[in-house]
């Protein structure tokens, strides 16, 4: 039995590769990218299933809300290429000391999601109309941060800025978790 290759090994996919999966930052950020958003989408889809639609931001509020969501979705939104662009173009500009604690933040933040959203369940409050908001939440992660799930996306965000330090990056991050913050700030109101 033989096994047979198509192809060089030395080609320009595996070279590119080869060339990724040797920097060691390369699969941590991938990691926690794809677990964070998948963490993310799987939520939105099971309460989707559920009939809750979490995705509410910019609908149905006073202006001033109205718009400060529409920028927090921008933001939310344009990050993500902005992040993989940093993470598969290896654009950085930081030591590997801090490198190292980038993945520390974002693997907390990650964590720190995950349980928010498990702890959660179905009572995402976030961005919902008040005649949907569901029960008040005060156990589990929620006993020690009103806001964990936020939490989390700061750590992930400022995890993977620390990884691929650059002035795009830094400008997107600084954008969204700002955004974050001042929505949250918002969500007390109404």
């Amino acid at each position: 039995m033989s096994i047979s290759i198509v192809g060089s090994s030395d080609g320009p996919t595996s070279v590119y590769l080869a060339g990724k999966i040797g920097n060691m930052f390369f699969i941590p950020a991938v990691f926690i990218l794809a677990l964070f958003y998948s963490i993310y989408f799987i939520k939105q889809i099971t309460a989707g299933r559920k009939g809750i639609q979490i995705r509410q931001l910019g609908k149905g509020k006073e202006k001033s809300v109205r718009i400060t969501e529409l920028i927090l979705s921008m933001a939310t939104f344009f990050i993500v290429p902005v992040q993989l662009v940093s993470v598969f173009s290896d654009w950085n500009f930081m030591p590997t000391p801090v490198r190292i604690a980038g993945i520390a933040a974002g693997t907390v933040g990650d964590l720190i999601f995950f349980a928010a959203v498990l702890t959660m369940k179905n009572s995402w409050r976030a961005g919902i109309p008040a005649q949907d908001k569901t029960e008040f939440v005060s156990g589990g992660i929620y006993r020690y941060s009103r806001n964990p799930a936020f939490l989390g996306f700061d750590l992930m965000y400022v995890g993977i800025l620390l990884m691929y330090f650059n002035w795009l990056l830094i400008l997107f991050t600084v954008w969204a978790c700002v955004m974050l913050h001042i929505q949250m700030s918002a969500a007390r109101t109404y």
